[in-house]
């Protein structure tokens, strides 16, 4: 009996602790419908997750004393980052807005951007065009491009400000969903900045920031192997689109297109802001947050002495000035010189310069404009400045030994003109064919390797026509003919003969038969004077983290000096080639004595080439070209250097690459 009396009570427990626990839960249910309804639906609608790229500043650029060369300076924006699904009615009433705050010049547009327009703005005249049978049959793509294709120019008539609308638009449409996009940023005012930033709450997406233009403290100076960037209204190069969208870049970012710009671009980009947005079922913000911490680019510090590479064109330009104004003929083809310095055992470059003068110019101060890509896209004859890998190859391929003398006097081939020299200069060896730059001696080499040795005056030759691929690999391996490997886009390599006749091989051994570019030849001459080691040159010396507080960041990266080749021959032939080059400047009839005054000693060799100017396939002039490669101190070389003047006339006495080279030389050691 006691048993049945407890069992209610107990069962009246369970219910009332039932009854708590359903009371807290409808509590709990209406704190979360009254307090937090509204965030918790919004989690419930939430339905896409986007992420958004913002740029950095881009890295800078010194030499390698650290002087600034590029750096960046800001500008004033006006930007667009549209949210999902934009609809064109909206950007439409977004550039009616902004055009009454920015002045946007309308030469961008394309008259498809204008019919867009039209048809946006003048519905119901575009749907004129259109019969009521057409429609019928026609979806609404194809309604489209009918009515495209019967706007006449009559109905493509805007007024000022509606062609301004147009362009806002069209930069408008080429945003991609929340990636911030430039739609100004080329003379963007005070006024324009302040009159955007107090309306950007009536231009959804419209918001105004800080860009950065590149700015150059030394002006022209080096600028074309600084390079340049794309702009912002061109987008991305369409040639590399897949590249760079597979890399994070957006539609209107700035690429390097030219020079180190684009070649360490992925370095000087740095890392891009990453944030992520989450949108309800309605496309509408609900939540955005950083998910990655961008970083400013990289910064280059460069090979190059800035200030020796001033002196260096100041002296190009003074030179050239002085032999164009020497000449009496008037040499309307003189209007170049170009010079190359560069350290022969690490590939350090320290100065390029190519000065071009302007005739059509009237300022005089302005007769001259820096060009000095042209010492790596330019290729010309370079004479007999290459007369040591000929030498060199002779020896190796063992046509000719150190006691072996040919008689310097006009050479003929049956059925061919005289080749000389520039004077007949008695019996010649290795040595005093380079002091006195015997062109025959020269001429026996190609002569023996082609495998004639008893030539014969007016007699033809016995002759392998595969002995020009083994004189080019001589020269190959010396950088003539190849690339030089410079860290650079881009570089010429010359041009190759498509003839392989005795005559032509003869020219080759001379420096006239096949064009080099001036850093080809410094790329030969170093090769000699670093003991056969073909070292790849290079602009770039080091890569460095962002700049701190105008100094500069900790070392990234390194370039180390990289050996494309060792020259494949006997270590003495490189020292008596060596031996005839210091001859060049310091024997008693050297071509190159004009350098032998310098208070250290120089090894060079001179060149003179040939130049025949073509018009519409006409000689119209025979002029010559002047060159010069030489390095210095002779025992222990830091510099190497290569000049080249091309069209000087003809019997000149100008010795303007002497000239260049003595003063490029005391630029250097009195630095």
């Amino acid at each position: 009996m006691r048993q049945k009396t407890h069992l209610p009570f107990r069962l009246n427990l369970i219910f009332f602790i039932i009854f708590l626990l359903f009371g807290f839960l409808i509590i709990q249910l209406g704190i979360v419908q009254i307090l937090k309804g509204e965030e918790a639906q919004r989690v419930i609608d939430t339905t896409d997750e986007s992420v958004s790229l913002h740029p950095v500043p881009r890295g800078f650029m010194y030499d390698r004393y650290g002087n600034l060369l590029v750096d960046n300076l800001p500008r004033y924006a006006i930007t667009y980052t549209p949210p999902k699904n934009v609809q064109p009615q909206d950007k439409l009433e977004i550039a009616q807005t902004l055009a009454k705050y920015i002045q946007k010049e309308p030469e961008s547009i394309t008259e498809r951007d204008q019919k867009d327009y039209w048809i946006l703005t003048r519905r119901e005249d575009a749907f004129r065009k259109l019969t009521d049978e057409e429609r019928e049959k026609m979806d609404d793509k194809e309604e489209y491009i009918t009515i495209l294709d019967r706007i006449t120019e009559e109905d493509l008539s805007f007024s000022k400000e509606e062609l301004e609308i147009i362009a806002i638009k069209r930069e408008l449409d080429l945003a991609v969903e929340f990636t911030p996009y430039i739609i100004k940023n080329e003379g963007v005012t005070e006024a324009e900045y302040a009159k955007v930033a107090e309306h950007v709450n009536e231009m959804p997406g419209i918001n105004v920031s800080i860009d950065w233009k590149r700015h150059a403290p030394y002006g022209t100076t080096f600028r074309n192997f600084i390079g340049n960037l794309t702009e912002h209204k061109d987008g991305l190069p369409q040639e590399e689109l897949d590249y760079y969208l597979t890399r994070q870049y957006s539609l209107n970012d700035r690429v390097g297109e030219s020079f180190l710009e684009k070649q360490y671009e992925t370095v000087l980009k740095g890392k891009k802001n990453i944030y992520q947005h989450v949108t309800d079922k309605q496309e509408n913000v609900i939540d955005t947050k950083l998910i990655q911490k961008g970083e400013q680019g990289k910064s280059l510090v460069l090979t190059v002495d800035i200030e020796l590479q001033k002196k260096v064109d100041e002296i190009v330009q003074e030179e050239l000035l002085k032999a164009i104004q020497k000449d009496p003929k008037g040499n309307k083809y003189l209007q170049d010189a170009m010079v190359v310095m560069m350290n022969p055992k690490n590939g350090e470059v320290l100065a390029m310069s190519a000065m071009r003068y302007y005739r059509e110019l009237d300022d005089e101060a302005a007769h001259f404009k820096d060009e000095s890509y042209r010492t790596v896209y330019d290729a010309h004859l370079p004479g007999s400045a290459i007369k040591g890998a000929t030498v060199l190859a002779g020896f190796d391929s063992g046509v000719i030994e150190e006691d072996t003398y040919f008689h310097d006097e006009p050479i003929k081939i049956k059925g061919t003109p005289e080749k000389s020299s520039w004077t007949d200069l008695g019996d010649v060896n290795y040595l005093t064919a380079l002091e006195r730059s015997s062109n025959v001696f020269m001429f026996y080499i190609a002569m023996r390797m082609g495998g004639d040795y008893s030539y014969v005056y007016d007699e033809g030759l016995d002759y392998n026509p595969d002995s020009f691929r083994q004189m080019r690999n001589y020269f190959k391996q010396f950088g003539l003919g190849v690339e030089t490997g410079i860290d650079l886009p881009y570089e010429a390599t010359g041009l190759q003969g498509d003839d392989s006749l005795a005559g032509y091989l003869m020219d080759y051994a001379i420096g006239q038969y096949e064009p080099f570019t001036t850093l080809q030849l410094a790329q030969y001459i170093s090769t000699i004077a670093n003991d056969g080691y073909r070292i790849r040159p290079h602009l770039v010396k080091e890569i460095r983290y962002p700049s701190q507080h105008d100094h500069l960041g900790p070392i990234y990266q390194t370039i180390q000096p990289e050996v494309l080749n060792r020259i494949e021959m006997d270590d003495e032939y490189l020292e008596k080639v060596q031996y005839g080059l210091y001859q060049v400047v310091h024997g008693s009839r050297g071509t190159g004595s004009a350098l032998s005054a310098l208070p250290y000693d120089v090894a060079a060799k001179t060149g003179t080439a040939q130049h025949l100017i073509y018009e519409n396939g006409q000689l119209v002039e025979e002029t010559e070209n002047l060159t010069l490669v030489g390095y210095a101190p002779f025992d222990d070389p830091e510099i190497a250097f290569a000049i080249v003047v091309p069209r000087v006339g003809l019997d000149t006495e100008t010795g303007i690459n002497l000239n260049i080279g003595r003063r490029i030389l005391t630029a250097y050691f009195d630095r």
